[in-house]
Order: structure tokens, then sequence, then C-alpha cells
């Protein structure tokens, strides 16, 4: 009983004692929570703002026109984009976020929330709710700062998304790794049912095979278009470091055309404009921008065969190893012998729904608008369709091969005849 009050991390809202030097040993200084907080996410804020700001000075150093401070601007109007926060340009609006800049992004906010519980040594639930909070409102406030001095003529940024788009990214990478580093994640996950936990890596696993698929299909796609590529940057002539720049930018907009052919490989496709349609019944898109992300869009007309065979086995496949996940997780558990076939068909089910939920996500976060007129319309309309179909698939697939195994599996009986 002492053992089980004294486990090392344990929720009972008193301070935790980790395995480790005792606290006489310990030497490094912890901050205050606040501090802490607002000192990790002062850094996060100024690393996002400053990686961009260079790509965009960058730009500008190859250009003919312009000063140095349009060009910082156009940098961090690029930053507020990838938190989804709305920029309007003269008559259009840009709110399509670039979702490789979103993930770095991400990634410095969730080594700055891991930064934040190590340094201010934080283990309490309340503390580790007010070192969240004080991070994502950080954050946020600068955010809507950053949105206030950018604003400048034609150039308009809403405070409030702004805030609500760095606020809310912070909050959820953030929250990460405050949980992640104060060992309160594992504790969490322990508390949640075994089904639970085993549906949730099923569902990552089936996310990643579906998107792992159409990077593949699209990358085959850009080397069959190879030439139209190169055709392109001969129009474009942009130079050495022009070309850097246009690769910085192709490089945060890859993750984009990616989910644009996971909706392709779904059935409700994806647009590139107003009125057009870039599916697998059919592509009318007719003239496209100059970037060589858009060389393998197929050319108007009937999409060809194979493509129409991979929206069947696509979803299908990821189904496939999301049930092997759930199977392989499943039979770790100390209850494993209890379960049935059904029990594991169900975990199959339940890994598919969460699928269909993170990939539409991802889907909803990919379009909104790339300018005036034409460009407005730019993404997956029909997110959640496309999602409903991909979860459908995966749900067959996960559901009959976490059966199909489970049921194979031998009883005790057998297994302690065989032995």
């Amino acid at each position: 009983m002492t053992d089980m009050l004294s486990r090392p991390g344990a929720r009972d809202g008193g301070p935790h004692l980790a395995p480790g030097p005792a606290p006489s040993e310990v030497t490094a200084p912890t901050k205050p929570v606040v501090l802490a907080a607002v000192i990790s996410a002062g850094a996060c804020l100024l690393t996002g703002l400053l990686t961009c700001a260079a790509v965009a000075v960058i730009g500008w150093l190859a250009a003919t026109f312009g000063g140095a401070s349009g060009a910082i601007r156009a940098g961090a109007s690029a930053w507020l984009v990838a938190h989804k926060a709305g920029v309007t340009l003269g008559s259009g609006t840009l709110t399509v976020a670039p979702l490789g800049l979103t993930m770095f992004v991400g990634w410095c906010l969730y080594r700055g929330g891991k930064s934040a519980a190590r340094t201010s040594a934080a283990d309490r639930t309340k503390d580790l709710i007010l070192l969240s909070g004080t991070f994502a409102a950080v954050y946020g406030l600068g955010g809507l700062v950053v949105a206030l001095l950018t604003a400048d003529g034609s150039l308009r940024v809403s405070p409030l998304s702004a805030f609500l788009g760095t606020a809310s990214l912070a909050l959820v990478a953030g929250t990460i790794g405050v949980l992640v580093e104060s060992g309160a994640f594992d504790d969490i996950a322990d508390a949640t049912p075994s089904g639970l936990r085993d549906a949730v890596p099923a569902a990552v696993a089936a996310v990643l095979t579906v998107i792992a698929i159409a990077s593949t299909l699209y990358g085959v796609l850009l080397a069959i278009h190879f030439s139209r590529i190169t055709g392109m940057l001969e129009l474009l002539d942009a130079g050495v470091v022009g070309s850097v720049v246009l690769f910085a930018i192709c490089l945060m907009l890859v993750p984009n055309m990616v989910l644009y052919v996971v909706s392709f490989l779904a059935g409700p496709g994806f647009q590139l404009g107003v009125g057009t349609t870039i599916a697998p019944t059919g592509v009318d898109v007719g003239n496209l921008p100059a970037l060589p992300l858009l060389a393998a869009v197929p050319a108007d007309g009937a999409t060809p065969t194979y493509l129409l065979v991979l929206t069947a086995v696509v979803p299908l496949a990821a189904g496939v190893v999301a049930g092997l996940v759930v199977v392989r997780r499943g039979v770790a558990d100390e209850d494993a012998a209890a379960l049935g076939w059904d029990a594991f068909a169900l975990r199959g089910g339940m890994a598919a729904l969460l699928a269909g939920v993170m990939l539409y996500v991802l889907m909803a976060l990919s379009g909104g608008s790339a300018g005036p007129g034409r460009m407005s319309v730019v993404g997956i309309p029909a997110a959640l369709p496309a999602a409903g179909v991909l979860a459908a698939g995966m749900a067959i697939g996960a559901s009959i091969t976490a059966a199909v195994i489970a049921s194979r599996r031998p009883a005790d009986g057998e297994a302690d005849a065989g032995r």
C-alpha cells in the first residue's frame, strides 16, 4: 500500500518525487511558473518571426522593387497566415496556411512547452494548467501585437483572428509539450481505458499510411511531369537567390498539396480556384499559376484508370494497418484472453473513426483563400464528406483485419497443450 501511494509521478495533488538525486543534491535553480511560460513563449515567438523575416529579406535582396520594411511585413504576414490568421492585401484575402510552416511553428511551440515545464519544475495539476494557459496567452498577445504592427495601407490583419489563431496553436502544441515533460501524459495514458488507448496509435498509423501513399503518388506525378517544372522555372527566371526563396515557399506548401491528393483519393477532390474541379471523376481547372508544385495536377479531362482504383484501395490499406496495430497492442494487455474477436473489431472501428476526425481537421486547415478573384477558393470544400469516405473504408479494413486475426488466436487450453 505504501509503495502504491509513493509511486513516482502519481497525480495525488501533491508534489511528485521522481527517481534521481535527492532534493538537497539538485543545484539547477527553477523559475516561477509564470516567468518560465513568458520566457518560453517569447522565445517561440521570436524564432518563428525571425525565420519568416529572414526568408522574406532574402527574397527582397533578389527583387528589384520594394523596401526592407515591406519585406519584413511580408515575413510577418506569412507567420500570421501560418496560424490561420486572415491577411487582407488590397481586394484579396490570404487565409491558406502553408502547413509546412505551421508544422515548424507547432514544433517550436511543443519544444517551448517542454522547456517551460522543465525550467519551472511544475508538477501539480494547477501549476500545469497555469503554465499552459500563460504560455498560450502570452504567445497570443504577441500575435496580436504583430498583427497591429504589420498592418500598413492596403495590408490589413484582423487582431482578433491573429490572437485566436496564435493562442490556439500555442495552447495545443504547448500543452502537449508540458504534459510530456512533466510526466502527466503518461499518467493520463494509464488512466485511459485500454480500448481507447489502443485505438489512438492505430488511428495515427492509419493517418500516416494514407499520407504516405498520397505523398508517394504526388512524388510520382511530379516526376512524370518534370518537363512542366523545368518550363515553369525557365518562365519565372528567378535567379539563384530567387530560386532559394521559391524552394522555401514550395517546401512550406508541400503538406497542403499532399492533403489535396488525399482528398482526391477519397473521391470529392479539391479546387484550385473558383469553378475548378480536380477529382477522380474528371479534371476541369484551366490555367494555373506558374508554381512548380502545381505541375503534378492532371490535365483537363478524364483521369487515368489507376487513380480510380487507388480511391478504393487506399482507405482499405490504411484500415488493415490500423487493424494490425490494434491486435498487436491488444494481445499485450493483461486481459487479452478475455477479449473476443468482436472487441478487437470494435477497437478497429474506433481507430478508423479517430483517423477520420484527424484527416478532417488536417484537410479543413489546408484550404482557404489565396488571393482575389479566381484564387479566392483553394482547398477542399468537401472536407467532411472526404473524411467520411476515408473513415468508412478504414473502418471496413480495420474491423475485418482485427476480427480475423483475433479469431485465429489459439485458446489458452490449446496454447498450454502445444507447450
